[in-house]
């Protein structure tokens, strides 16, 4: 079950996850582990499902970093060949362009998908804990600003599947991680969980982060209204059946992607 700003369609090769509030903006998809990525025959399954030719995705080399790469329309056919076998070392993806694929693969990380309802923009965001404490997706809508002249206040965002604060335990390594680079106490306390202890126990309980809504959090702080941000809320570690988890499966885990297009 999904709430219901989403819903599930049945495409050729499997089970996808769509958003209702972004379907009329973008054409985008969030894959199951039923479809593998990368690979040709993958690419070619997706294609029709995205709404693009199967040579006309963009991928990156994600780092968990801030980094956001433009993509504009009517690029360049060499540039856009040199873009996709470089893949950049950077975690989003903002374009207008309506025949190009963004693409960003995770297996826990947060994939966030937004567009704007006003100039048809939009982006594809990977947001891993490092990623989320460097702000990546508020990046991305700083590059929607800057390239495109987005608003935060006409984006629609839907996060997709990711590893949910009853799986995801972290150190006090990462809580440090989000102070050194300026979050304020208050969301760090917010987003960093501590179950109480076992009665009796003198065992400290152990931190959960809640990666998901540390970047809700931090795209209504930039701007993007509340009401318009729409969460899966499954967590992949629990849904193994359907999704995949590096948590769960370590080095045997697969990928889900996020994908979108630029309207028209």
């Amino acid at each position: 079950e999904v709430p219901g700003a989403f819903y599930w369609t049945r495409e050729a090769w499997g089970s996808a996850l769509k958003c209702g509030p972004l379907e009329p903006l973008a054409q985008h998809l969030f894959t199951t582990r039923q479809l593998e990525l990368p690979s040709r025959e993958g690419w070619q399954k997706l294609a029709p499902s995205a709404g693009v030719s199967e040579d006309r995705f963009v991928t990156l080399n994600q780092v968990h970093g801030p980094h956001v790469v433009t993509i504009r329309r009517g690029i360049d056919p060499a540039a856009l060949a040199l873009l996709q076998n470089a893949r950049p070392d950077a975690d989003g993806l903002v374009s207008d362009a309506p025949d190009i694929g963004l693409v960003i693969r995770a297996a826990d990380c947060v994939p966030l998908l937004m567009a704007d309802r006003r100039n048809g923009a939009v982006a594809a965001v990977h947001a891993g804990w490092r990623g989320t404490a460097a702000r990546v997706a508020v990046h991305a809508i700083d590059a929607l600003g800057r390239d495109f002249g987005s608003r935060p206040a006409d984006l629609v965002v839907a996060i997709g599947p990711a590893i949910g604060p009853c799986c995801y335990e972290v150190g006090t390594d990462v809580v440090d991680a989000f102070a050194s680079v300026g979050h304020e106490r208050h969301l760090i306390e917010r987003w960093f969980l501590a179950p109480p202890p076992r009665r009796g126990s003198a065992e400290r309980a152990k931190l959960r982060l809640d990666v998901v809504g540390a970047n809700r959090d931090q795209l209504i702080l930039a701007g993007v209204p509340e009401n318009s941000i729409h969460v899966a809320g499954l967590c992949t570690a629990m849904h193994l059946d359907v999704l995949t988890s590096y948590r769960a499966e370590k080095e045997r885990a697969g990928r889900i992607a996020g994908v979108i297009r630029a309207s028209l």
